[in-house]
């Protein structure tokens, strides 16, 4: 067993000496952090061991989020990643329990998924003298208190009075604003450390210029994502609340944020004009709006302006290469930076048309600006898509690939783009692990929100059997770009490829959910449920996958028929035949695999490997090699890939 082996014991005073002596209340509730008690109206309520140091955990910091990752760290570091998601469910449905808390309506503790937990009720911290005492009735007055100690005593009570208002008076006009805060220590307003920039909306009149408005809300992220000790969504997440009319605080707890920055865009000829605002989400609060107006030459200029005003708005104190990186403003020829936009536009639609016609307006606007750097990598990126989406044949689009990549490298070597770009073809096409790691974790360093290059570098990380290190990075992907298909799926599929294959199951169930329209996640469900010899599931989600993928009746009936007939062997051929219509050596080498055809199996996995095919980066990793594995042409095939041994 990995990590910390202390006790729960010694956990528990670790936490407690961090926290407030005395008593917690909250409602009708009060916990006595000493004694490790929960009551209710002075009764004890039972509650030991983690669910009641969660509780602890989360009334350190009320109105804020505690990460899952936090109370891994504090409550969980001496257990394996699965006995932390089974024991903080466990934990939180106890708690819910305890408090009779219902998790869709909650009065105490709100979930955000996949982000953490926050304490939402008032809290109250008192001594422990004053929560242990009984509340006592006021006593009757001596009997031998006279009027004349009566009227004295109205005197001294007046005399007071006057006193204490001339006192307040006073304050009052020395600090109108700061005094209560000064005085009685009402609640400071909660940081923002978690943002979402939302769509800016596009106020030109013209739907054409959608792309430009998307454009600049890229850029805005981009920017401000760079800022350290603040969690910007990435633009995957962010951009399925376009045009969407739903409350900021909804929008806010489906991203787990507590900050929101939203505005417009619009231009008039050569000039762009920017409106923004940032709202504090836990409190309601506007802490700040601005306009801005600018030449379209000095539109960088203009984005890393409203990041540094964002940065100071949330109390963020800018290293000197954050403030270097915002104040950098190459001018650049607006008719290159509109086709830059329009590239990106159809770039981020990620189907292969729309790849091709990214293609056609980023070598525009190379054209239009031969020394500006983003076109060539965008450029490279997307060649690289279209040969993994097997749009355009490897001779074709490796080429291009590798002469756009190599113009982005010698204009600036420090684009975080072009590194993620030399890692994608370290990665999947030159074999070279090492060059592949070193550039994820460069693009990585420079630019952490680029949540591309994460879940890809976690792909990388569990396919050189990094399994540990593939799960932290899948989860951070997850994290930045919570509503993003691509991310959600790559740590659904870790989990499977680690034999964690109940997580994978709610992990892609989950994904299912954010797009059910995507055939991926059903077509992972498949085989997940395949290996787990659950073929009825596996034949219904590979039923749907084809479905979302246009399949012809006849060949879902044909699937049906084929397991009806022949059982697990039926199906298995039935999905030869179709790798073989398809003419996919690696999906024919997997179905020959899954029959024990050792000898066919590798015949076709080295005409994979003759076409480079990208998918044979899974050789060392997933299970559906397992029953060749130890088969001396197959161990000769990982040899000659460089597979660390």
């Amino acid at each position: 067993m990995n990590g910390d082996s202390r006790s729960s014991s010694a956990r528990s005073a670790e936490i407690l000496n961090n926290t407030t002596n005395g008593c917690i209340r909250f409602g009708t509730y009060e916990v006595d952090v000493r004694a490790g008690e929960l009551r209710k109206s002075g009764l004890k309520i039972k509650l030991h061991g983690q669910p009641f140091e969660v509780l602890v955990l989360l009334l350190q910091q009320p109105g804020e989020v505690v990460t899952r990752e936090e109370l891994q760290n504090k409550l969980w570091a001496s257990h394996t990643f699965v006995d932390f998601e089974h024991g903080l469910n466990k934990a939180i449905n106890r708690l819910r329990e305890a408090l009779n808390d219902d998790a869709e309506r909650p009065r105490f503790i709100e979930t955000l998924p996949r982000r953490g937990y926050r304490f939402v009720a008032p809290v109250v911290h008192v001594g422990l003298q004053q929560s242990q005492q009984a509340p006592t009735a006021v006593s009757a007055a001596p009997p031998n208190l006279t009027k004349r100690n009566s009227g004295v005593l109205r005197m001294f009570a007046v005399t007071v009075g006057v006193v204490l208002f001339a006192v307040f008076a006073a304050v009052v006009a020395y600090d109108v604003r700061g005094w209560p805060n000064s005085w009685f220590g009402s609640p400071k307003q909660p940081p923002i450390r978690s943002l979402a920039v939302l769509p800016l909306a596009n106020l030109s009149g013209d739907p054409q210029q959608d792309y430009f408005a998307d454009g600049m809300t890229d850029a805005l992220i981009t920017d401000l994502a760079k800022l350290h000790d603040v969690r910007v969504i990435s633009r995957t997440s962010v951009m399925q609340f376009k045009d969407v009319k739903k409350p900021l605080p909804e929008v806010a707890r489906a991203l787990g944020v507590n900050g929101i920055l939203e505005g417009s865009v619009q231009r008039s000829g050569a000039r762009v004009r920017i409106t923004v605002q940032l709202i504090s989400i836990p409190d309601d609060t506007h802490l700040w709006a601005e306009s801005y107006e600018r030449d379209a030459h000095d539109v960088l200029t203009l984005q890393g302006e409203i990041a540094r005003a964002v940065a100071h708005e949330i109390k963020v104190a800018l290293t000197p290469e954050e403030s270097k990186h915002l104040t950098r403003a190459r001018p650049i020829k607006p008719e290159a930076y509109e086709l830059y936009l329009k590239g990106q536009y159809h770039y981020y639609k990620w189907n292969p048309e729309d790849f091709k016609k990214a293609v056609a307006y980023f070598q525009q606007a190379v054209d239009a600006d031969p020394n500006w750097a983003p076109p060539y990598a965008a450029l490279a990126n997307t060649y690289g898509w279209l040969w993994i989406a097997g749009a355009m044949p490897p001779k074709e689009a490796l080429p291009q690939f590798s002469a756009a990549l190599k113009t982005a490298l010698e204009i600036d070597p420090t684009l975080p783009e072009v590194h993620y770009t030399q890692a994608a073809a370290a990665f999947y096409y030159r074999w070279d692990w090492e060059e592949a790691d070193r550039e994820f974790r460069q693009a990585l360093a420079l630019e952490p929100s680029l949540v591309e290059a994460r879940f890809e570098y976690a792909w990388f990380l569990s396919s050189m059997g990094r399994f540990s290190q593939a799960i932290s990075e899948a989860r951070r992907a997850v994290d930045r770009d919570p509503l993003s298909v691509s991310a959600n799926l790559a740590l659904g599929s870790i989990y499977s490829i680690n034999h964690d294959d109940d997580l994978a199951i709610t992990q892609l169930r989950r994904t299912a959910e954010i797009e059910p329209n995507d055939p991926r996640s059903y077509e992972f469900l498949s085989g997940i449920y395949e290996d787990k010899q659950m073929y009825g599931d596996a034949i219904q989600q590979l039923q749907k996958a084809l479905t979302l993928r246009g399949a012809p009746p006849a060949e879902l009936a044909g699937l049906e028929r084929a397991y009806r007939q022949s059982g697990p062997n039926g199906y298995r051929l039935w999905q030869l035949a179709q790798a073989k219509r398809r003419n996919t050596p690696y999906a024919i080498a997997m179905a020959y695999a899954r029959l024990g055809d050792a000898s066919q199996s590798i015949l076709w996995l080295e005409k994979s490997y003759q076409q480079h095919d990208w998918e044979m980066v899974q050789l060392r990793s997933i299970r559906v090699w397992d029953p060749i594995r130890s088969n001396p042409r197959f161990q000769d095939l990982l040899r000659r890939m460089n597979f660390p041994q």
